[in-house]
């Protein structure tokens, strides 16, 4: 009998998914908010986005030469970081600033804990509250969209009270397609929108967490916030921020969040309800960044409890 049988390893099926055409489909989602941002932000914008992913790509290239591994650089991951932390920039940072943030994204956040998929927080959003919390003048000193430079206040910062502009509130039109003050990539909510709906069309995330997240900061902001039942002051929360690009990009990175689907519940509903309790109560009009990587650290706990049983474990 010459039939053999031969036994490997799982996994024993498949799939023509690779990290090169996953990263490569995250930037082209990010395409119409590059696009929005260096429309609305011009020349500024080009600057902190060439500066970001360049840093972010040497860095990586470089710490992997010296710790003498394969340089992975073409599997766009770095490129994805850097054009992530250039969307939670404003446009008028110097251009050392994403420097910075890229090289401790790169080598502190992603490198040091072992590279790609061993992260156990967000490169990009790490690094944002590192520039945050280092140079919070240069990270908050946001521009009106348009050739003319001129300070604003972003719209959270406005109806939240911390800033004195209430005759300079953007309407929820402006708000939706990214004509106000903000970070380069957060200001179009439209163009963040049709990247996600192309990243769940091509398998790359499932609606799950964005909407679990979204649908929640929405819920407890409109019963809680603008005097309670307030429509308009939602949609402001929704509309506005770092909620869209944070709830559909960032909340759904592979490596720093849960993998099992009731996992996502959780980690979603946990980011929504911080997010809402540090907008509404917090002395900071916005919460997405600290939501999600307070939830990034809670992740290995929340897998540890949600993880189905192995058929046929016994105690």
């Amino acid at each position: 009998m010459d039939t053999k049988v031969i036994v490997s390893s799982s996994p024993h099926i498949r799939a023509d998914e690779n990290i090169g055409r996953i990263m490569r489909d995250v930037v082209i989602a990010l395409l119409p908010a590059t696009l929005a941002g260096i429309y609305y932000f011009r020349l500024g914008a080009v600057k902190i986005i060439l500066f970001s992913i360049l840093a972010a790509v040497i860095t990586e290239a470089v710490i992997q030469r010296i710790r003498k591994q394969e340089v992975t650089i073409n599997d766009w991951s770095a490129v994805v970081t850097g054009l992530l932390l250039a969307f939670n920039i404003p446009a008028s940072a110097p251009w050392w600033l994403p420097v910075i943030g890229a090289v401790f994204a790169i080598a502190v956040v992603k490198q040091l804990f072992g590279g790609l998929g061993h992260n156990f927080m967000n490169p990009a959003l790490a690094a944002r509250a590192m520039l945050l919390a280092s140079w919070p003048v240069q990270m908050t000193s946001w521009i009106v969209p348009g050739p003319d430079v001129v300070s604003t206040a972003t719209p959270l910062a406005i109806i939240s009270g911390t800033e004195a502009a209430q005759a300079n509130v953007p309407s929820l039109f402006q708000l939706f397609i990214g004509n106000h003050g903000g970070c380069i990539g957060e200001t179009s909510a439209l163009a963040l929108i049709i990247g996600g709906i192309y990243l769940v069309y091509r398998g790359v995330i499932t609606p799950r967490v964005p909407v679990i997240y979204i649908s929640t900061v929405a819920v407890l902001t409109f019963v809680l916030g603008g005097g309670g039942f307030d429509i308009h002051f939602m949609m402001y929360q929704v509309l506005a921020g770092g909620l869209m690009i944070g709830a559909i990009y960032m909340a759904t990175d592979y490596a720093s969040s849960p993998v099992t689907p009731k996992g996502q519940i959780i980690f979603a509903l946990g980011c929504g309800i911080i997010t809402s309790i540090i907008r509404l109560y917090g002395g900071y009009p916005e919460g997405v960044s600290y939501s999600i990587l307070l939830m990034n650290v809670a992740s290995p706990l929340i897998d540890k409890y949600t993880s189905p049983k192995v058929f046929g474990e016994v105690k």
